[in-house]
């Protein structure tokens, strides 16, 4: 990841972060005034939002550590860990506890109460969040250039930032959820409705952790990179004249920004043993000038009919 996208990375989620936390204080306190059960699950909604942007930033923190021996491809996958982990903890904490809380309130709902204090903070969380919302939003239609949304956090190497605009965009539908059942509550006068908004929130906050960790299972076990990326090394592997076809490029993501890419090429027989090795080492010096993210780059001289052929890929169910 280059120092630009690394900073509007740390921009979105230090952010988010921020807003999180003085969020979650203000729900609490209107909770415990109000007796709202959506607006305690609001609040529990903020605090796993806070931790899970914490557990983002450690995660890239590790991430940037040096290649050793233990690990010579680096460490830049532990951050796709860290953003599995943040799934499951919006599905467990997040959904589990929204889900809970609005099933024992509809059990046992509390007496209604003057739910404008619960106005007043869903009305500040609501701006709140909608700026982290806009700082997600624009960085990520930054690097996304014209790719359309679903395709570019299908293709996105960097989970940071679509897991910050997914949580926001599920926080603002809960304050919408919230809101609505603290209204439908008072206006119908009864409180097991906010029970039911409680237990609706749950439900996006677990479609949203369904959703990331399907994407965050991708990375953590190997994605290859773009296909405009294996097409620019083909092409550069395939207009060298010495070589008489490419048998295949195999790309593998190890960090965001960072790929292994091992390369299957046909050279002449002509060859001798020092010629390809200049060969090999002029190709590796153009690849690294086209396309800097190739962090380890292998190629290996082997006859056509030799090499293996992948079989079809099988669309995801």
């Amino acid at each position: 990841m280059s120092a630009t996208k690394q900073g509007g990375s740390n921009l979105v989620i230090f952010a988010a972060l921020a807003a999180n936390l003085g969020i979650a204080v203000a729900k609490f306190i209107a909770a415990g005034i109000s007796g709202s059960s959506s607006m305690l699950t609001e609040g529990f909604h903020s605090v796993v939002d806070s931790l899970n942007q914490v557990l983002l930033l450690y995660g890239q923190s590790r991430g940037k550590r040096a290649p050793d021996e233990a690990h010579p491809f680096g460490y830049g996958r532990e951050l796709y860990f860290w953003s599995f982990v943040v799934a499951i903890l919006i599905f467990a904490v997040g959904a589990g506890v929204s889900i809970y809380e609005g099933y024992t309130h509809i059990l046992e709902p509390e007496p209604l109460r003057d739910p404008l204090i619960n106005y007043i903070v869903l009305g500040v969380a609501f701006a709140m969040e909608g700026t982290s919302w806009c700082i997600a939003m624009r960085e990520f239609s930054a690097s996304k250039g014209n790719t359309g949304w679903w395709q570019a956090v299908r293709r996105s190497k960097d989970p940071a930032g679509f897991i910050i605009l997914f949580e926001d965009s599920a926080a603002l539908a809960g304050l919408i959820i919230a809101g609505v059942g603290v209204w439908a509550s008072h206006a119908y006068a009864d409180a097991r409705i906010d029970g039911i908004a409680s237990i609706a929130i749950g439900v996006i906050l677990a479609l949203v952790a369904a959703l990331l960790a399907r994407e965050a299972k991708g990375l953590l076990i190997g994605e290859g990179a773009d296909p405009a990326v294996v097409a620019k090394v083909r092409a550069v592997v395939d207009r060298q004249k010495a070589i008489t076809h490419v048998n295949h490029v195999r790309t593998i993501h190890t960090a965001p920004d960072s790929i292994f890419v091992a390369i299957s090429a046909d050279f002449e027989d002509r060859l001798t043993m020092g010629e390809a090795e200049n060969l090999i080492e002029r190709i590796e010096d153009e690849l690294r000038v086209a396309e800097p993210m190739l962090s380890s780059i292998y190629i290996r001289p082997e006859k056509r009919e030799n090499a293996a052929v992948f079989k079809p890929t099988v669309p995801a169910g």
